[in-house]
């Protein structure tokens, strides 16, 4: 299940959604996960469905393999569900013990689900289409006009890129960790939620030992580079807009209007 977390991981290709610029593709993703929390009508969700297509269709990212990336954030959403079903008020349509459940539960219950789901594949699609070099470039000039101010944009999206970036790399070692503990008589599987989660602690010291000696690792070869931060820093690809992202924002800005439509006048 850990292979199958998708956020931080980047699958090379020449689309014209790799090809855009960060910034757009960034921009993009922020407006598209903003607008989720306007929709308040089901049909609504028609759009957002209309939208991700489009995006998978262009860059060539298999359905299957966005809902593969769903499975480890599953409880979450069965968690989500099973809150609003039983803790929201409203015409009771049946009684499990003491908990209730309301037709406006039900309601919500679907909405939020969708949305998590929808958030998820969004945020997805963003490192799947985008290099962590350009996704680090995106984020510094995005957050440059706030130098003026001392935000320190160049380290700030170093930070960000590289825990986004170890996502992967340390769910790998986690497996690879499970897996031999699991040679050696280690049980995961069986048992309550309680009896996994203890099982889970011997994890913890062998893998924060791991995270610390990969990010000495990456402090020494960062030394080693003469890396000291981004001033004066050039770079060897610097961005441009150019008319496929005019397109795409125009695209989004249609989305978006959409969505603020079936809110406000529909």
């Amino acid at each position: 299940m850990l292979k199958d977390i998708t956020i931080g991981q980047y699958i090379p290709g020449d689309t014209k959604v790799h090809n855009l610029d960060p910034r757009v593709k960034i921009i993009i993703t922020f407006v598209f996960i903003a607008s989720l929390f306007f929709i308040n009508k089901y049909f609504a969700y028609i759009f957002v469905v209309a939208f991700i297509a489009l995006a998978l269709m262009i860059s060539k990212i298999q359905m299957r393999y966005m809902f593969k990336g769903l499975k480890p954030l599953l409880a979450i959403i069965i968690l989500t569900v099973a809150l609003n079903i039983f803790m929201t008020e409203g015409e009771i349509i049946y009684t499990v013990w003491k908990l209730k459940v309301t037709k406006e539960g039900l309601y919500q219950a679907g909405f939020m689900a969708l949305r998590l789901i929808f958030l998820i594949t969004g945020a997805s699609l963003l490192t799947l289409t985008t290099s962590p070099i350009s996704l680090t470039d995106g984020i510094e000039k995005l957050l440059s006009p706030f130098r003026k101010i001392g935000v320190p944009a160049h380290e700030i999206a170093m930070l960000m890129i590289i825990a986004l970036r170890f996502i992967p790399t340390l769910l790998e070692e986690t497996d690879k960790i499970m897996k031999a503990q699991m040679a050696r008589g280690a049980d995961f599987e069986s048992g309550n939620i309680i009896k996994r989660a203890k099982a889970m602690i011997p994890l913890l010291v062998p893998l924060f030992i791991s995270a610390f000696r990969r990010a000495d690792e990456l402090a020494l070869a960062m030394e080693a580079r003469s890396y000291r931060g981004g001033e004066n820093r050039t770079r060897m690809k610097q961005l441009k807009l150019e008319l496929v992202d005019l397109g795409a924002s125009l695209i989004t800005a249609a989305f978006f209007g959409a969505i603020l439509w079936s809110r406000y006048f529909v």
